[in-house]
């Protein structure tokens, strides 16, 4: 019997059980769209952060004051003042760095046209948005010259331009912030969520000498905030490492003792979060082939079953002429084909299983073709390998015995 016959045979065989070859298929239904959910969500989550992390810029150092510690009290990174302005001014002079600005940070309370809003300040100069990579949908950005002449002038975000000027255009607008006004110049285009999960767009931006004089009456000499860097090449590790020679010296720290200020490659902090989301995907899919191997083994055990209950059957062809071999190209034909069946069936359970986990996660799918092929393929493996032993079985029987068989 030829191989199209052999697999009509089994087809016919699979179809006169249909409700248990459904239920013998369900492990690997489950597996292998566990696989395919899995491995496209993790792709997703890493698409998400990296998109995250070069919306904050791309090629970016962050510098923050050193820790403190006092009466047995200590500080995080920033809570002791050791960054200066004149170390800002001497950073910006480096050839590996590209631009740089002070980056301030405080609260307010925003008042305008009988609304109000509490949001976040940030307060430095118009190369802020060079490095942030950030540009105005409306209006205009901060110039060199308002900073200068310490302007009470505001770029604001989408967030709050909607909280406080509704559908009004804001351009030209005067709003408070904590009493002192300010003219609203631009509206920055929207980020969305940050890769901390903050909403990047719910920011005020203003000029760093006009928040010192006007707002938070800051310290003359030292910078109470951090320096972020654009580096002059999309490879940090030179300016970093220029940086950090550069403020040592300046410092006048001594070979031995630590540094008094830290600076971070927000890339390298990228590619840390991208690795983790490939650990834990890999772990993820490592599990959902567990529970295909599992359902590998229900095939098996439902082919011993059928072999049993279809002993005189199998008697009955070797008697009338079946060779062995045609015997265990069935059986097996029969194990692959419920693999298969459940592989393709995975893959709809997958992609439907996926679309529901990333809108609950807010992540995007990405499905690699890859993946899907793989997962296809291994189910038909796992057919032939837990499916052999019970075609094996069928084989050897005698078909003497067989016919006895009650």
């Amino acid at each position: 019997m030829n191989l199209w016959r052999t697999t009509l045979v089994a087809l016919s065989a699979l179809g006169r059980t249909k409700a248990r070859s459904l239920l013998t298929v369900l492990g690997v239904i489950i597996g292998v769209g566990a696989v395919i959910a899995m491995v496209s969500i993790g792709e997703g989550a890493k698409a998400r952060v990296a998109a995250q992390f070069e919306a904050m810029g791309t090629s970016t150092l962050v510098v923050t004051s050193g820790a403190s510690t006092a009466g047995g009290a200590r500080g995080g990174a920033g809570s002791q003042p050791t960054l200066t302005w004149t170390d800002l001014d001497a950073i910006r002079a480096l050839p590996e760095v590209g631009a740089a600005a002070p980056q301030l940070r405080g609260n307010g309370q925003l008042l305008a046209d009988g609304s109000n809003w509490q949001a976040p300040i940030t307060a430095t100069t118009s190369a802020w948005f060079t490095v942030r990579a950030w540009a105005a949908a409306r209006g205009e950005l901060l110039s060199p010259a308002d900073d200068a002449g310490a302007r009470k002038v505001a770029v604001i975000g989408k967030t709050v331009a909607t909280n406080l000027f509704g559908d009004d255009d804001p351009i030209g607008q005067t709003m408070r912030i904590d009493r002192t006004p300010f003219i609203v110049i631009g509206v920055l285009e929207a980020k969305g969520t940050s890769a901390m999960g903050q909403d990047s767009d719910d920011v005020v931006v203003i000029p760093a000498r006009t928040f010192l004089s006007k707002v938070s009456g800051g310290n003359a000499r030292f910078l109470s905030g951090q320096v972020i860097v654009m580096a002059a090449s999309p490879d940090t590790a030179g300016a970093k490492l220029a940086i950090e020679e550069l403020l040592r010296e300046r410092h006048k720290r001594r070979a031995g003792e630590p540094d008094d200020v830290s600076v971070r490659d927000l890339s390298e902090i990228a590619k840390a979060q991208a690795a983790s989301a490939s650990t834990i995907t890999s772990l993820l899919a490592g599990v959902a082939l567990v529970s295909l191997l599992v359902g590998g083994i229900g095939i098996m055990n439902i082919m011993l079953v059928s072999v049993t209950e279809r002993t005189r059957e199998i008697g009955l062809r070797m008697a009338i002429g079946a060779k062995p071999h045609h015997v265990r190209r069935q059986f097996l034909i029969e194990a692959v084909v419920l693999s298969l069946a459940g592989g393709v069936l995975g893959i709809g359970f997958g992609f439907a299983a996926g679309e529901y986990m990333a809108a609950s996660f807010g992540f995007p799918l990405l499905v690699r073709p890859d993946v899907v092929i793989m997962s296809v393929a291994v189910s038909a493996g796992v057919g032939v390998l837990f499916g052999f032993y019970p075609a094996h079985r069928a084989s050897r029987l005698d078909p003497i015995v067989a016919l006895r068989h009650e």
